[in-house]
């Protein structure tokens, strides 16, 4: 099971990790964005610059299979055998399509994830999924394969514009509803103007021990690990759909505005407070505004939900709640509710 640290100093941190990996060679990989602006934190070390540096294009619209080739190429050109160590230090981005590219190096390579976002952290970097996206689906092709280990430093995070922020914080909230009324609250009253980096910082690790410990008892996703998929069928077929428009938008914001179309789907299936509903609706449409979307591309968005991994044969499975904290998986509404709840999602952001 993969280790999660609080890093307090990133190098000093990442140097005692590698010594405690038995490895012949070193790679680390970054996008174009972390090298320029995340990868000096850590340079500076003697283990870092004996390594080889591998460089792909930034954004998730770059997590396919051209780039886990380049990866695969790199590894291969520079000798990396079974026992040779990879670093991801990036978003999620870097972190799926590199733990993937170290699921299948050799049949398996260890490996280590730096997130440097806050989605990253709380979401990608943790919990051994990895993949790419393919054929326009949300990382349709991947593997569990879990890090060794995870350094997550908020030394990264004072980086970040508000979107970014807003993008991570969208998975905390989808956390701290199917954990608890407390860390909802939390989360609901949570500045953004300024942002208060030390109270962040502690809301993340709190959001990242909800996740550990629902991976914990359910590594493979064969049961409870299925409630982190709260607001994602809706959500990454918006984030699909806006892929496909070649408008891409950022994961925790598609994460968001699923969670408004799901917690209503929660509230119809499942009598799901509507207060509380409102109350995290309101929330969203304040801080995440809308994905545009017209009645016409329904038809669209059902198709790309009926490619979700989550689902059994042709029905489509949904993660629900009858209350916050109360967990109902393997919710199967049709596909008029499916269409009402998407007709809710547009009302409830002025569409």
């Amino acid at each position: 099971m993969q280790e999660i640290i609080k890093s307090n100093h990133i190098r000093n941190d990442l140097e005692k990790v590698v010594h405690n990996i038995h490895h012949d060679k070193r790679f680390v990989l970054t996008d174009d964005h972390t090298s320029t602006y995340c990868f000096p934190l850590i340079a500076s070390s003697e283990l870092i610059r004996t390594a080889k540096h591998i460089v792909i294009p930034a954004d998730d619209t770059n997590k396919n299979i051209e780039n886990l080739s380049w990866v695969w190429r790199n590894l291969t050109e520079n000798s990396a055998t079974r026992h040779s160590l990879l670093i991801n230090l990036g978003g999620g981005m870097v972190t799926d399509l590199g733990g993937f590219a170290a699921a299948t190096f050799k049949r398996g390579i260890k490996y280590i994830n730096i997130p440097t976002t806050l989605l990253g952290a709380v979401d990608a970097a943790v919990g051994g999924k990895t993949g790419i996206n393919f054929e326009g689906y949300k990382n349709e092709i991947g593997a569990f394969y879990p890090a060794e280990y995870v350094l997550i430093s908020s030394e990264f995070f004072r980086t970040l514009d508000k979107e970014d922020l807003l993008s991570g914080f969208a998975e905390m909230l989808k956390h701290s509803l199917i954990h608890s009324q407390t860390d909802w609250e939390k989360l609901l009253s949570f500045p953004f103007d300024p942002v208060d980096f030390e109270e962040l910082n502690e809301l993340v690790f709190r959001s990242v021990s909800i996740k550990e410990h629902i991976v914990e008892k359910d590594p493979y996703e064969k049961d409870i690990r299925k409630a982190l998929n709260l607001g994602h069928t809706i959500g990454h077929a918006f984030e699909s759909f806006a892929i496909d428009n070649k408008k891409p938008v950022l994961h925790g914001y598609a994460v968001a505005w699923g969670l408004i179309a799901e917690l209503y789907l929660s509230h119809r299936l499942c009598d799901f407070p509507k207060d509380k509903l409102l109350k995290t609706i309101h929330f969203i449409e304040k801080n995440y505004g809308a994905f545009p979307i017209t009645c016409d591309d329904y038809e669209t968005l059902y198709e790309i939900m009926t490619h979700d991994k989550k689902n059994e044969g042709e029905v489509i499975n949904f993660t629900l709640l009858s209350d916050i904290g109360n967990v109902k998986i393997n919710q199967t509404p049709d596909k008029k509710l499916i269409y009402e709840a998407l007709d809710f999602y547009r009302d409830s952001v002025g569409l």
